[in-house]
């Protein structure tokens, strides 16, 4: 799933674009939405809040969005829209000015409310960690507050700090060498504020470029330490990257992590040969105790 730095960059250059010129098309193929006249419209502003987009128009209403898994935005100039590109059936949203075109492709949620609801209908969201709003300290109580909570978890629920998603997470925690299920109410305040410092140092430098990266390396498979490297060997002890399930069903995630580096193996890994991701064959890692031969 796109996690905040890449909403807010999507936000960014839609508002660049679209920010301020009328709108000579806006259409919603989304269920009932799918019937609406919008126009004649302005955008406002496009902004992202967490993993949430929002469109404001000068008609006093916002266009939600969510890409969940899938979805995204492309931007093309005006003189290139098609009928056929605009017969796309993975298309739900379509916003064009006189130069340039919104698409929002195999989007995961579409909604219309009015604008002064925005804050509503987003107030379940903690502070955003790319946004105006970010409060380290109140990031940190939300993070505490639920009692032998695993951080990991907790790092992922939208409602403690909106934007981490496991990418990020599974970095941070490596980078502080903090395991992702250790009860976050029991870490210490100073790992929890140097682990969220350093995750925004990240994701902010990685909204201005536009590449997630946490090794400050560009090159294919050295963008992460241990996201997406399970079954690889770790980049700082050489042991075994390896990937477990974290929070309870039916909204488990994958965590990424290394049990050299972060305490051990998880309590939902059976410590079995796991295969690099993207292979089919070969040499399958498994865990091995700290000293153990190899």
């Amino acid at each position: 799933m796109p996690e905040g730095d890449t909403v807010w960059r999507t936000a960014d250059r839609l508002n660049r674009a679209l920010a301020g010129v009328p709108l000579t098309r806006l259409e919603l193929r989304w269920g009932e939405l799918g019937g609406l006249d919008l126009l004649p419209a302005t955008t406002l502003a496009v902004t992202s809040r967490g993993k949430h987009l929002l469109h404001d128009l000068d008609t006093g209403v916002t266009l939600h969005t969510h890409l969940r898994m899938e979805g995204s935005y492309r931007l093309r100039p005006a003189t290139e829209m098609t009928d056929r590109a605009r017969a796309n059936p993975q298309l739900r949203v379509l916003a064009e000015t006189a130069d340039w075109a919104g698409l929002g492709l195999r989007l995961g949620l579409v909604e219309l409310w009015p604008s002064s609801e925005s804050g509503q209908r987003l107030a379940h969201l903690g502070p955003d960690i790319l946004g105006a709003d970010w409060d380290l300290d109140r990031a940190m109580t939300n993070l505490r507050a639920g009692p032998g909570r695993p951080i990991g978890e907790a790092l992922l629920d939208q409602r403690n700090l909106a934007g981490i998603g496991t990418f990020w997470a599974s970095e941070g925690l490596f980078i502080r060498r903090i395991s992702p299920w250790a009860p976050a109410s029991a870490l210490p305040v100073e790992d929890i504020s140097a682990l969220l410092d350093r995750v925004v140092h990240l994701m902010t430098r990685a909204a201005a470029t536009g590449i997630q990266r946490s090794t400050g390396r560009d090159g294919r498979d050295e963008v992460a330490f241990a996201h997406a490297r399970s079954g690889r060997p770790c980049r700082r002890c050489n042991d075994t990257i390896r990937v477990a399930g974290i929070g309870p069903a039916p909204r488990t995630r994958t965590m990424f992590y290394c049990p050299t580096c972060q305490g051990g193996l998880a309590p939902t890994d059976d410590g079995r040969r796991q295969r690099p991701l993207g292979a089919s064959g070969g040499r399958r890692s498994t865990y091995r105790r700290p000293g153990s031969p190899r």
